[in-house]
């Protein structure tokens, strides 16, 4: 038996101007044949468990293409028409295939596709025919379309958030193929789409809400006939109609079943609505709280979020933390002029500098300040664990360690980079163990690797692009009513399945 491996992941912000292009994709992952097994084989990715999975079920693999770029925005009609037409050539350059195993995000768009991955999905289904098993992993973070569910046999979200599971989840979904194969079981999925979106500071799997619902999540696996349960939690900062929260449920070949069960876990979710809509914490409060408390404190910069789409360079904390003379304080931020002007003037000078804020008033004004250059670094670094989203290599190029007269230390950086990893700092000879307040600009993906050395963690909802109130945002295509925009929908009266049980 061969089988395919296909992934194509892009987190896609519709509130950013910037497009994704070909070299955003060139810059990450861009994988054809053989590259692809070199890649991701020993990686903490999906993609890894793909192969390892179907090792253990002894099914050839085939790799056929991998496309991942950073989160930012919406993907270019030429670049994604291109990155399209390559996965369909390396596609049929592989067949014959029995079956398929794909990763897409879910929360994909493109500038002529708003369901990005519905479209290609539903064109790799049309390419290979009815009866060829498509079966494959999902962000939770995605905006799940019905066109991806008819697309696919199964699909299986990752169970946590931070995304540690995602090999595990890899090696599910060959594990549910190497038996679909065998002709032991028929993959039947149905999906349930209440009216609400979930905001991202009420995503973290460990904490209550989605605590209790990923528990009947899990109680739902465990019912005689489930093959797999899902949440897909959503991902706000897409404007599209798909955009908000979603259960599946795979069952063997009962499709009443698994839309039972779907919407049985659907309504758990809408019934707890009322517990999205906590207060947030504002710069300063954030400040007095994390002033009040055991360092190290991690204060989570929700409206920069890098791993939204975010451009990296907000400096609403930085300024805050610098204004008020906060010793012992640390923030990362995209600032390649900043920089190359750092590099120009050498280890141990000293300089007037504005640095962050350029991309847009959400992201603050620029902090101006005089620097000291302490270290210049070509920011390449590596993750070993498991920390979120199945990265181990990073690159946020030339990198500059500056600090202010305040105490606060800001590392410069000429790329964009996501918080995943702790040796984005240690690579910089930096220990954050040292510091008082830590600034990671993510809402809970940054956890898994802070936690090792922080004792709280502080969300503050700061403006920018991945606001935490949704209610900010201009949407054009959401649905309507939906909460908690549309705070007084009933969404049991228009759901008859959801009803009669």
């Amino acid at each position: 038996m061969r089988c395919g491996i296909l992934a194509f992941l892009h987190e896609s912000n519709t509130f950013v101007s910037a497009k994704t292009t070909w070299a955003d994709f060139a810059s990450d992952v861009l994988a054809c044949g053989e590259a692809v097994r070199e890649r991701f084989t020993s990686s903490p990715h999906e993609i890894g468990g793909f192969f390892a999975g179907l090792e253990q079920e002894r099914i050839t693999a085939v790799p056929v293409m991998a496309a991942r770029a950073l989160p930012n925005g919406v993907i270019e009609a030429g670049t994604f028409e291109r990155l399209l037409g390559m996965m369909i050539d390396e596609l049929e350059r592989a067949l014959p295939l029995d079956a398929v195993l794909v990763a897409p995000h879910g929360a994909t768009v493109s500038e002529q596709a708003l369901d990005a991955d519905g479209y290609w999905l539903s064109q790799i289904r049309r390419r290979l025919g009815p009866q060829v098993p498509i079966i494959g992993t999902i962000d939770p973070h995605a905006n799940l379309s019905q066109q991806m569910v008819d697309a696919c046999d199964a699909l299986i979200a990752y169970r946590t958030n931070p995304h540690i599971d995602q090999r595990e989840r890899g090696e599910e979904a060959a594990r549910l193929l190497g038996r679909t194969l065998r002709g032991e079981i028929r993959p039947t999925m149905a999906a349930a789409f209440p009216p609400l979106a979930i905001r991202i500071d009420c995503q973290a799997t460990d904490e209550p809400p989605c605590r209790d619902w990923f528990q009947l999540a899990e109680e739902i696996r465990r019912a005689p006939g489930v093959l797999s349960a899902s949440i897909v939690l959503g991902f706000p900062y897409a404007d599209v109609p798909e955009m908000g929260t979603s259960t599946m449920v795979v069952t063997d070949n009962d499709g009443k079943l698994a839309q039972q069960y779907a919407d049985q876990l659907a309504l758990a979710i809408w019934n707890d609505r009322s517990q999205l809509l906590g207060p947030s914490l504002d710069v300063e409060h954030a400040i007095d709280r994390a002033l009040a408390a055991e360092p190290p404190v991690c204060l989570l910069d929700m409206g920069d979020n890098v791993g939204g789409g975010s451009p990296a360079d907000s400096t609403w904390l930085a300024a805050a933390l610098h204004r008020r003379r906060v010793a012992r304080s640390l923030v990362v931020l995209h600032d390649p002029t900043a920089a190359t002007a750092a590099k120009a003037a050498g280890v141990g000078s000293r300089l007037m500098l504005e640095v962050g804020g350029k991309s847009g008033p959400l992201s603050g004004s620029p902090l101006a300040a005089e620097f000291v250059v302490r270290g210049l670094y070509d920011g390449t670094f590596s993750e070993a664990q498991p920390t979120h989203g199945g990265f181990t290599t990073f690159d946020q190029g030339l990198t500059a360690v500056l600090t202010t007269d305040s105490d606060l230390t800001a590392i410069v950086t000429s790329r964009r980079m996501v918080p995943f990893s702790l040796g984005q700092l240690t690579s910089c000879g930096i220990d954050p163990a040292a510091y008082r307040v830590l600034v990671a600009k993510g809402v809970n993906a940054p956890i898994a690797a802070y936690i090792k050395v922080c004792r709280t963690f502080i969300r503050v909802d700061t403006p920018g692009v991945t606001a935490a109130d949704m209610t900010q945002l201009s949407y054009q295509h959401r649905r309507r009513p939906m909460f908690p925009f549309e705070p007084e929908g009933n969404w049991l009266a228009s759901n008859p399945t959801a009803c009669a049980r």
